[in-house]
């Protein structure tokens, strides 16, 4: 699967198989923070048996844009795949630029859903989705860091 790559400034500079590209090469990613009426957040636990951060915690969905989408359409795409979310109607929250194992930008999208959305979680991506309060996950975050993905402290801008 072909990924864009992209400079410093995120424009397009070429494509990559998104398995063997080179970590120092920036690509583009996307993460859906979903809340409900009452402000409860569901979160996702990643499949056990992905390569990346298996069994840890994190937002209800994130992906790689690949070759031909925009950071609306993946996340779009990626709701309705990771978890059975159909008609999304994402608003664009902050957009940021990371250097962890690997290099990209990242866009954020937010979402209001009933708390009784039937999801439909996809096994092989997602191993539970649960919805919780913000008290519990910042409990969680002083308590059991361990469970959540190591960058998700650092979005926890979205709990104040």
């Amino acid at each position: 699967m072909q990924i864009p790559i992209v400079n410093e400034q995120d424009e397009m500079i070429g494509y990559q198989e998104r398995e063997t590209r080179n970590p120092k090469d920036i690509c583009r990613v996307t993460s859906l923070w979903l809340t409900d009426t009452a402000g409860n957040i569901l979160l996702a636990q990643r499949s056990f048996e992905k390569k990346n951060g298996p069994g840890l915690w994190g937002t209800a969905v994130s992906g790689t844009v690949e070759e031909g989408e925009t950071y609306e359409s993946n996340i779009i795409k990626e709701a309705e795949e990771e978890i059975g979310l159909k008609d999304l109607k994402p608003l664009i929250g902050p957009k940021f630029r990371r250097s962890t194992t690997h290099e990209y930008f990242g866009q954020w999208f937010t979402a209001m859903v009933s708390h009784d959305y039937p999801f439909v979680k996809k096994d092989d991506e997602v191993e539970q989705i649960k919805w919780f309060t913000k008290d519990e996950i910042k409990k969680l975050l002083e308590e059991k860091p361990e469970i959540f993905l190591k960058n998700f402290k650092q979005y926890n801008f979205w709990l104040e």
